[in-house]
């Protein structure tokens, strides 16, 4: 596995991370043996870079990695996000059917220091604000982990879903290294909204989530009838009803492209994000689909290839939108 430069602060990562929100949440029952395993075969594949949030499970994901990588630190770069509400019992906190977010610095601070007892560490790589609070101005909450950085508790700082203005404003109180958003052939956004634009004039390095577009890319889920009752795809807007059908097609159209390369549809799709100059991190909680990613990053595209994808999946193709209306009450500011 190649290394790659995250950003202009002097991060470095594997050229394609692991997502490991799915180990203990969204995707239904999981396992942690299963867990440990598949985190201990992405070190032996070359895999460096382990994307976590303290809302994953909560705090659940965050164990999971800092029980996988004692006596492992020096090997890994850790990343993890701070910025929901959560309840006395230790819940995400809800209005409705949206979550809580907060900026507030003191908030924050506490958080980073639940982060670091759950992974194990005296310090976080990188700690990205997971979302952006409009009630909170973001310089103060910028120069809260800027003094966390200054503390030597974190070593990089990033933005999780913000708009092009908040990281320019972001980016000026602190160098921001990364900005994670999410990027795949099924979700262009950023393409058009000015965000990959902006961190590419200011020298941040740009991650990429659900590269795979929630294993819609992946060619193998056709309806919804294996997935578990809780698998959170079961009330996703894009793979519901008409929506559903209609994005079928558009992985179809990937599809045949694969073939005709001779790899496998999710290949294909890891493989034309790395080509964009950002970093993927799939998600996986098994070994042979962690396999199968880590191909990808062996995988070049001919300009008649990209040519052929941005046809097939162009901005605006998949339909539905890409989160309930409570998460998406919480992109964009």
């Amino acid at each position: 596995m190649r290394t790659v430069s995250l950003g202009s602060q002097g991060m470095a990562v594997s050229a394609q991370g692991l997502g490991c929100m799915g180990m203990s949440t969204t995707y239904g029952p999981s396992d942690e043996q299963e867990g440990l395993a598949t985190l201990m075969r992405a070190l032996d594949l070359g895999v460096t870079f382990f994307d976590t949030a303290e809302v994953y499970g909560p705090f659940m994901n965050e164990e999971l990695l800092g029980k996988a990588f004692i006596g492992k630190r020096d090997k890994v770069i850790l990343s993890t996000k701070a910025g929901f509400r959560f309840t006395e019992h230790g819940k995400l906190a809800m209005e409705g059917e949206k979550p809580l977010v907060t900026g507030d610095p003191s908030h924050i601070r506490k958080s980073v220091e639940g982060s670091l007892r759950r992974l194990r560490t005296d310090v976080i790589d990188l700690v990205y604000l997971h979302r952006i609070d409009p009630a909170t101005p973001i310089e103060g909450t910028i120069g809260a982990l800027a003094d966390l950085v200054h503390e030597g508790k974190i070593r990089y700082l990033g933005l999780s879903e913000a708009s092009a203005k908040t990281i320019r404003k972001a980016h000026a109180v602190h160098p921001l290294t990364a900005v994670q958003m999410e990027y795949s052939l099924f979700e262009r956004g950023v393409e058009h909204n000015d965000v990959l634009a902006t961190v590419r004039e200011l020298g941040i390095g740009f991650v990429s989530y659900s590269p795979l577009g929630r294993g819609f890319l992946t060619g193998a889920l056709k309806n919804l009838d294996n997935l578990h009752p809780t698998d959170f795809r079961r009330f996703d807007p894009r793979f519901l009803g008409e929506n559903l059908q209609s994005n079928l097609l558009l992985v179809d159209r990937i599809t045949e492209i694969a073939e005709a390369k001779g790899v496998m549809p999710s290949q294909l799709a890891l493989a034309w994000v790395t080509s964009t100059g950002t970093v993927p991190i799939p998600g996986t909680r098994r070994i042979r689909y962690l396999e199968e990613n880590v191909a990808a990053v062996a995988i070049t595209l001919t300009q008649d290839e990209m040519k052929a994808l941005d046809a097939a999946a162009p901005f605006g193709a998949a339909a539905g939108e890409r989160y309930s209306s409570g998460m998406m009450a919480t992109l964009g500011h």
